[in-house]
């Protein structure tokens, strides 16, 4: 569903933030990206959902090149950025069925959809609130109802449990598996380790650009906790 071959971005100044990175996801699986702030986690999910020139590399989702084939790379995904972007005067319902638009989701298909997630979420009773009066916690459980909204092919979520309470946390995990479950994929960065060792089946960590190490959750972890396994391979600075 996503590869990622010799992927490498150099900022203005000569910073190398990703460094011939490869790594691989494919459908069914939750793989969860791990490494310190500045590590090249966030590059490189902006890389993969064309919203950053890279330097050198291929990126194919669902086999088609993010950069020769943009639209068709994007109609098959979701991006959920670590501080999304909502339009304040617009109603959620409105930003939902605008996201929905642009994907061109059925109506009845939609509808079904939305009140599912937002049942499961406790944001039913506010959809038709402006933007502008949700918390970040409610802006966050919107923004994952516009990314499921059109049952993508890959999701990409920076940060996504960030301002979420313990029950929408554990629903969006039942929501990932179920969407995986359906024959697609997450790639998500996260800094709880905890989180990702209990919920991912692949994880890589990088650091300083470069993966040290990746591989399902058994083979990176070991006999190890994956606290234990990070702090051996990225920790200490």
């Amino acid at each position: 569903m996503l590869s990622i071959q010799q992927l490498t971005k150099t900022y203005a100044g000569g910073f190398v933030a990703v460094n011939n990175v490869n790594l691989s996801v494919e459908a069914g699986d939750i793989f969860g990206f791990i490494g310190h702030n500045g590590a090249g986690k966030t590059t490189t999910l902006k890389s993969v959902v064309g919203a950053l020139h890279f330097d050198q590399g291929e990126i194919l989702i669902d086999g088609h090149d993010i950069v020769k084939e943009p639209l068709a790379c994007k109609k098959r995904l979701a991006y959920l950025p670590d501080n999304p972007d909502l339009y304040d005067y617009l109603t959620g319902y409105q930003y939902i069925n605008f996201i929905a638009d642009m994907f061109e989701v059925p109506t009845t298909e939609r509808q079904k959809r939305v009140e599912r997630f937002a049942e499961r979420l406790t944001l039913t009773h506010q959809l038709g609130n402006l933007i502008s009066t949700y918390s970040h916690g409610m802006k966050q459980k919107l923004a994952l109802i516009a990314a499921f909204v059109h049952q993508p092919k890959l999701l990409i979520m920076d940060e996504p449990f960030v301002g979420l309470d313990p029950e929408a946390t554990y629903h969006v995990k039942q929501m990932l598996h179920e969407l995986c479950e359906a024959g697609s994929a997450v790639f998500f960065s996260t800094h709880v380790l905890e989180v990702a060792e209990n919920l991912c089946n692949k994880i890589a960590l990088i650091d300083h650009g470069e993966i040290k190490r990746c591989g399902t959750t058994e083979e990176v972890r070991g006999s190890q906790t994956l606290e234990a396994v990070f702090l051996e391979v990225v920790g200490g600075e």
